[in-house]
Parts: C-alpha cells; sequence; structure tokens
C-alpha cells in the first residue's frame, strides 16, 4: 500500500487569479486519493502533470531541481505556489525517496561530480562512474538501479532518455522496488510503455479534476496504438496538401 496516502488544496491559500490556479486542473483545488504503490500521471503538455509533481516534491523537501532531501545546489527555481496550499497525507510518514526532473537532470548530475571530488564512494550510488561519462539513457537506468531503495519516487518523465528496450528494463525495477512494499512511485509520462505497467494507477490531468482511467483510454496509448497500426493513414492526412 502507498505511503502517501492523499494529496489536497487548502482552499483559503488557492490564488484564483495567479499561476497555476489558471489552468483547468488547479481553478478548483486538487483533492486525490491514492490506491496503488504507482500512479501515473497521464495529459497533453500543459497541462498540469509537471506543476503538480514538483509541488508534492517541494512539501516533501526534496530538491525541486532534482534529488533527495540531502543534496543541497544552486537553481534558479521560485518556490511553487501550489505546494504552499498543498496538504500531503501519510500513513507512515516517510522522509526518503527522490525527485527527477529530465529537464535539469544535468544540475544535478553535475552535483554529484562536485560531491565526488570529496568523496569519490558517492558514485557508487550511480554505477560507479560519473552521470556525465554515461549516455543519458545509462545515467538515468544508473539512477534508477543504484540510488532507488526505499521512499518516495517522483519522476518527471523518467522515458525522455530511455530506448523502449531500457523503459521495459525500467518498469522491472520498479516491480522489484514495489514488490518489497518499500517503495511508491508517482510518475508522470507521455510513454504508451509506461503506462502498461501491470496495477498502475493512470491519472489523466486533461480536465478540470484529477480523473482515473484505463491506459487503453488514454489519447497517448491510442494514438500510438493507432498510428503503429496504420501509419501511412495518419501520414497522408498529416503532409496532405
Amino acid at each position: 500500500m502507498p505511503f502517501l496516502k492523499g494529496i489536497y488544496t487548502i482552499p483559503e491559500h488557492i490564488q484564483s487569479d495567479t499561476f497555476p490556479y489558471t489552468m483547468p486542473l488547479f481553478a478548483h483545488g486538487i483533492q486525490y486519493e491514492f490506491s496503488s504503490d504507482v500512479t501515473i500521471f497521464v495529459g497533453e503538455n500543459g497541462s498540469g502533470k509537471s506543476t503538480l509533481l514538483e509541488a508534492i516534491a517541494e512539501k516533501c523537501h526534496f530538491h525541486v531541481a532534482g534529488g533527495g532531501r540531502n543534496q543541497r545546489y544552486q537553481h534558479h527555481q521560485s518556490e511553487s505556489s501550489l505546494a504552499h496550499a498543498l496538504r500531503l497525507s501519510w500513513f507512515p510518514k516517510v522522509t526518503e525517496g527522490f525527485f527527477l526532473r529530465a529537464e535539469s537532470f544535468y544540475n544535478f548530475a553535475s552535483y554529484v561530480d562536485e560531491i565526488a571530488s570529496d568523496d569519490p564512494s558517492i558514485l557508487a550510488e550511480y554505477g560507479g562512474t560519473s552521470l556525465h561519462q554515461q549516455s543519458h539513457g545509462e545515467s538515468f537506468l544508473n539512477l534508477f538501479m543504484y540510488r532507488f531503495r526505499r521512499g518516495l519516487f517522483i519522476l518527471d518523465e523518467p522515458e525522455a532518455a530511455l530506448s523502449p528496450q531500457r523503459q521495459l528494463a525500467f518498469m522491472r525495477i520498479i516491480h522489484e522496488l514495489t514488490r518489497s512494499q518499500q517503495a511508491q512511485f508517482l510518475i508522470a509520462t507521455h510513454s504508451p510503455i509506461l503506462l502498461c505497467y501491470p496495477a498502475a494507477e493512470v491519472i489523466s490531468t486533461d480536465g478540470d479534476t484529477l480523473q482515473r482511467i484505463d491506459y487503453r483510454d488514454s489519447d497517448h496509448y491510442q494514438l500510438t496504438s493507432g498510428f503503429l497500426a496504420n501509419p501511412e493513414r495518419y501520414l497522408r492526412h498529416l503532409f496532405r496538401e
């Protein structure tokens, strides 16, 4: 069962005329209770997936550019007003975990190199070598394999650096960690592969509330499966004069 039981916004802290409350998903507040150790958020660009995960990570005191509670490095990131209004419900409360933000992973890798210059043993948590000396996909997968153990793992587009084969390997890592009931995952993704993770709770962010859906009903899955079944039909429509 999940550690993080639910997320709720405090009505009196919502500033309705400012971002992100001008977005449909947040305009009337958030109330959601999790029922799985793996929750996957799916939605169109700009629907609020990353904004929500960043706010949760900030409430957990994880570094909002990427990292856990103990990472301290400079990154230009203003405080999330959504985090200020957000309340998390736990049982039990955990403090371990990690926030992966694909777009700022370079900054985190540089931070690891900096602290490893004083203590090279730190690199054992990332595959034994500098993250900058690994391919983008290898660095992500080694982070998942060696750094992730127990806690809450909040991942914003982890598929960004992973091939389809590596996405399958990542799903195996999730399985190994969650079956011990020591880990919980919140994942925002555009990957139809990750959407298929067994027993995942798939949440759409495309409306004005968080809505649980079957992964096969997501636009991402339907568009990808339709395209692969008949790419010529899509390409004729896309490129017709």
